[in-house]
């Protein structure tokens, strides 16, 4: 069954972590190539170990351009990311994107970013590694698309919260936000980084209810008839 929720609800959550934490000005990255290769290195770790890998490829004078890190063999590219985890599959999946990027727009960023978003979304989720979180943040925080990003965070703080239920998939989950919101690139970045704030500070697997900025966990939205 789907759920039926007053459209404000979602809103008013936004205000309120936005009113407790302001702007977490997310994604840190200086280029569009350096959120892509974030976005596939954070995958199964914490965001201080992609850091930690993202520092070894800057230093190696790599990230400026996807030729420059295409021209590592996989075992320097891995060595490299190291510290981001699960150093030798995200090598290879940063390698099928570059792959991707190459046989399909000859390399150029530039290229892929003027294609219409469901037919780059399509594309992207094609490459072998990338998935439905990782493609959408790659459209949401790389080209600012209206794509709402679903993590782990975004499932455990809205299941407790009533707004979604275990049940729901990726694209359910997705699909709340979606309808029930502004179709706005801003306010979704804004949006997931401060469900990711919550989720890491409050919001984790034992909650500090007493701190949330949302209050106790209460049903904030209307069920399904």
């Amino acid at each position: 069954m789907r759920k039926r929720i007053n459209r404000n609800v979602l809103l008013s959550i936004y205000k309120k972590l936005y009113k407790f934490y302001s702007s977490q000005k997310w994604w840190p990255a200086d280029t569009r190539f350096e959120v892509i290769v974030g976005a596939i290195l954070t995958q199964n770790t914490s965001w201080k170990n992609v850091e930690k890998a993202i520092k070894n490829l800057k230093k190696a004078n790599v990230l400026s351009s996807p030729y420059r890190i295409g021209r590592l063999k996989k075992g320097e590219l891995s060595r490299l990311i190291k510290p981001a985890g699960y150093y030798n599959v995200k090598a290879e999946r940063l390698k099928n994107f570059l792959t991707f990027l190459t046989a399909e727009y000859s390399g150029s960023l530039n290229k892929l970013s003027h294609q219409k978003t469901e037919k780059l979304r399509q594309e992207l989720l094609g490459v072998n590694g990338i998935g439905p979180e990782t493609c959408d943040s790659i459209l949401l925080y790389a080209f600012k698309r209206p794509v709402f990003v679903v993590d782990a965070y975004t499932k455990r703080i809205f299941e407790r919260h009533k707004i979604c239920n275990k049940d729901l998939d990726y694209h359910q989950i997705q699909k709340i936000f979606m309808d029930n919101l502004p179709r706005n690139y801003k306010l979704y970045n804004e949006y997931h980084a401060l469900i990711v704030r919550l989720g890491k500070e409050v919001c984790r697997k034992l909650p500090n209810c007493k701190i949330c900025p949302l209050g106790k966990r209460k049903v904030l939205a209307n069920r399904i008839l």
